[in-house]
C-alpha cells in the first residue's frame, strides 16, 4: 500500500471527537475538493506491507483506528488492512468521500462517509447507491461552505430519510462559513444531525500535519 503517514492523536471529528486514536492515512484522491485540507496526501507516501502498517498501528496501543486519505478505497488492499485490524479487536473507522463504491467493506467496519455539497466542485461524483450500504452506526457528513449547500444538505437529508437512519453530521468549511449562521440554521429547522468542529484544528494550529 501506499501511504502518506500514520501517527497517534486525537480524534477530531465524528462522534468518536475528543479520543485517542491512531490514523492511517493513505496516499492518492481522484476528487479536488475546493476545500480540502489534506492536499499532501495527493501524491508520494511510501510503500508499506500490511504487516507494516498493522506493526506501527499496535506499537500505538490504542483500540480506535482510522483510516483515511485521501481517499483509501482506491487502494485495492483496504477492506483486508480493516479486517485484519478488526481480527486483533480493533474499533476501525473509515473516512471515505462516498465517490468509491463502499461495499466492498465489511459491516463491522464504521464508514463515515461523505456527501460532497455544491461547494465542494464535486458533487457530481457523489455515488448514491452507497446510501443503500450504510448501517444505523455508520455516518454521513456534509461539509458546508455557504448557504446553498445547506439548504442542498437539508434537502437530501429530507428526500432519503438520512436522519431516521443513521448518524448525520454537519461541518463548516474552516475559516469560510460563520459558525454562528451554521448553528442557527440548524436550530431554525429543528434537524436533528450533529453540528461537528474539526477539535484538532482547535487544539493544534489548522496546518499541522499528523495530529
Amino acid at each position: 500500500m501506499q501511504i502518506t503517514e500514520i501517527y497517534h492523536s486525537i480524534q477530531g471529528e465524528s462522534r468518536f471527537a475528543g479520543l485517542p486514536c491512531v490514523f492511517v492515512r493513505t496516499t492518492g484522491c481522484n476528487l479536488r475538493c475546493v476545500w480540502c485540507d489534506t492536499e499532501y496526501s495527493f501524491y508520494g507516501g511510501q510503500k508499506m506491507s500490511l504487516d507494516e502498517i498493522i506493526k506501527q498501528v499496535e506499537s500505538y496501543d490504542c483500540k480506535l483506528v482510522e483510516i483515511t486519505g485521501g481517499e483509501p478505497l482506491l487502494q485495492k488492499e483496504v477492506p483486508e488492512l480493516a479486517l485484519r485490524l478488526l481480527s486483533k479487536n480493533q474499533t476501525v473507522l473509515i473516512e471515505t468521500s462516498g465517490e468509491q463504491d463502499i461495499s466492498v467493506l465489511d459491516k463491522r467496519v464504521i464508514k463515515i462517509m461523505d456527501l460532497k455539497c455544491p461547494g465542494s466542485g464535486e458533487s457530481h461524483q457523489n455515488r448514491w447507491e452507497n446510501l443503500e450500504h450504510l448501517t444505523p452506526e455508520d455516518e454521513v457528513k456534509f461539509v458546508i461552505k455557504d448557504r446553498q449547500d445547506y439548504e442542498w444538505s437539508r434537502e437530501v437529508i429530507k428526500k432519503h430519510s438520512l436522519e431516521n437512519r443513521l448518524r448525520v453530521l454537519f461541518s463548516p468549511v474552516w475559516d469560510n462559513l460563520d459558525l454562528e449562521d451554521l448553528a442557527k440554521w440548524i436550530l431554525q429547522d429543528k434537524l436533528n444531525v450533529r453540528y461537528q468542529l474539526q477539535l484538532h484544528k482547535f487544539i493544534w494550529s489548522p496546518e499541522t500535519k499528523g495530529v
